[in-house]
C-alpha cells in the first residue's frame, strides 16, 4: 500500500500518542513549530502546534505530507525534555529537547515501522495554530449517535467509528476513529445533508465520504475517497 493511499486516518509523515504533563522547569514549549526530519538523501517537512491551559494540560497537532492539524498523543514534558508520539499508520514517536533560550527543539523520531531513528529539529515561529471547531447546520435525528463501519483497503479491514451530533447552538458536529490506527479522534470538518444524502470532510486526512441514511435510520451507506484512494464504507448504528 502506498502511503497517501492507505486508509482513512493515514499520513505519510509521522506521530501517535500524546498527553501533556505538568513541566517540571520553566520550559514551555508551547507554540507554533516548524522544522523537518531528516531522513538521508531527504528532509521530511512537518508543523506541530503545542498549548497548555492554565491547569498544566496540553494539547498538540501535527502537519506534514497528507496530513494537517492531526491530533497528538502521549505527550510528556520533563524540564526541557518533550516526548510525543503519533499514532496512524507509518507514525511514531518523537523524543527531543528545548534549547536554552526556547526557540529550538530538535531530537530523535522513532518510526513504528522497522524502529528506524532519525534526528529531527524544529524552530519555533510563533503562537500555536489551531483550528476553531467547525460549526456546521443542524443534522437531521436519523444521523444523530454512534456508527460502526468497516473500510477495506488491499484485503485488509479497518474498524471506523463515525459519532454525529446536534448541539445547543443549533450547530452539529462530527468526529471518526479508526479503531485500528490509534483511536484517535478525528474532527469532522463540514457535514451537508440533503434529505436522506450526507456528504462529510475530514480535513485532516484530506478525505471525504459521501452517502446516504436508509428510512429506518439504522445504516449509512456510502463511499470514503482519500486522494486517489476511494472505497465502500458502509455503517451501521450503535446508538
Amino acid at each position: 500500500m502506498k502511503t497517501g493511499h492507505r486508509t482513512l486516518l493515514v499520513a505519510a509523515a509521522v506521530l501517535g500518542t500524546t498527553t501533556f504533563l505538568r513541566a517540571q522547569g520553566p520550559a514551555d514549549p508551547s507554540g507554533h513549530w516548524q522544522g523537518a526530519i531528516h531522513v538521508p538523501n531527504q528532509e521530511i517537512a512537518i508543523e506541530v502546534d503545542l498549548t497548555r491551559n492554565t491547569a498544566g494540560d496540553a494539547r498538540g497537532t501535527f502537519s506534514g505530507v497528507n496530513i494537517k492539524g492531526y491530533p497528538l498523543s502521549d505527550i510528556v514534558i520533563d524540564g526541557a525534555a518533550l516526548t510525543f508520539k503519533l499514532k496512524v499508520d507509518g507514525g511514531g514517536a518523537f523524543s527531543g529537547k528545548l534549547s536554552a533560550d526556547g526557540k529550538v527543539l530538535s531530537g530523535e523520531f522513532t518510526a513504528n515501522a522497522g524502529g528506524y531513528i532519525l534526528p529531527f529539529d524544529l524552530s519555533r515561529s510563533g503562537d500555536a495554530r489551531f483550528e476553531a471547531p467547525a460549526k456546521n447546520p443542524r443534522i437531521g435525528k436519523e444521523l444523530e449517535g454512534t456508527w460502526s463501519g468497516t473500510l477495506e483497503v488491499n484485503g485488509a479491514p479497518m474498524r471506523i467509528l463515525l459519532k454525529m451530533a446536534n448541539q445547543a447552538d443549533g450547530s452539529s458536529t462530527g468526529s471518526l476513529v479508526n479503531l485500528d490506527q490509534g483511536t484517535v479522534d478525528i474532527p469532522v470538518s463540514t457535514i451537508t445533508q440533503t434529505a436522506a444524502n450526507v456528504t462529510f470532510d475530514v480535513k485532516v486526512v484530506n478525505g471525504s465520504f459521501s452517502g446516504a441514511v436508509n428510512a429506518a435510520g439504522t445504516e449509512l451507506t456510502g463511499t470514503w475517497s482519500q486522494g486517489t484512494f476511494s472505497a465502500a464504507l458502509n455503517f451501521r448504528r450503535d446508538q
